[in-house]
């Protein structure tokens, strides 16, 4: 019995420790950066500042089919998938536009300009920069599949119709955490704002 105690407590520390590494490892990662304008109940407008990003896009529609292919299309790029095998660090959040087809999207670090940027060995990496813009979001925590995200976006397209606030239709999905940070994870649906 004592043994199984041990083992018990040993587990749980080791759970405790590995996402407080987990989490730590998010708090030093560079966000995409905005400011918040107005707080509603249950959405927040924000003014995202001009960035660039590193893109690529999929041909089918779902998060659950395109989630590990983009990352890993991306990914590749910033572990060294060069001309120059040039690592560039990880951002957040991993934007994915969701349209008739699949965008996603990782912020360049701001310490680069995109002339800077070493040349993909992957020909469906892409370039792109975003213009400032103002942007409804909403917040939800957990892992993400497509019912949530269909759920959230649902959610704030009805919290802006009850606001009279108009959109333009072109939303994304946020996701800010490693699939190995469990516990208090952070995603997003964000909807561009008519001017």
């Amino acid at each position: 019995m004592k043994v199984l105690v041990v083992v018990l407590v040993l587990v749980i520390v080791g759970f405790v420790v590995s996402q407080l590494w987990a989490t730590s490892q998010v708090n030093e990662i560079e966000e995409y950066p905005y400011k918040v304008l107005k707080l509603y109940e249950g959405f927040e407008i924000r003014q995202y500042a001009e960035a660039n990003f590193i893109y690529a896009t999929m041909d089918a529609k779902s998060y659950k089919e395109n989630s590990s292919k983009g990352f890993n299309i991306l990914a590749g790029y910033i572990f060294g998938g060069n001309e120059s095998q040039q690592k560039i660090a990880m951002t957040s959040p991993v934007v994915m536009e969701m349209d008739e087809q699949i965008t996603m999207k990782f912020l360049v670090p701001a310490q680069y300009e995109l002339e800077q940027m070493p040349k993909p060995d992957n020909i469906e990496v892409k370039f792109m920069t975003e213009k400032e813009r103002k942007m409804a979001a909403v917040t939800f925590g957990g892992f993400a599949d497509d019912e949530k995200i269909a759920t959230q976006r649902d959610k704030l397209f009805a919290a802006l119709a009850a606001e009279g606030i108009e959109h333009s239709g072109d939303w994304s999905f946020m996701g800010y955490d490693p699939p190995f940070k469990l516990i208090n994870r952070k995603n997003e649906v964000v909807v561009v704002l008519q001017d």
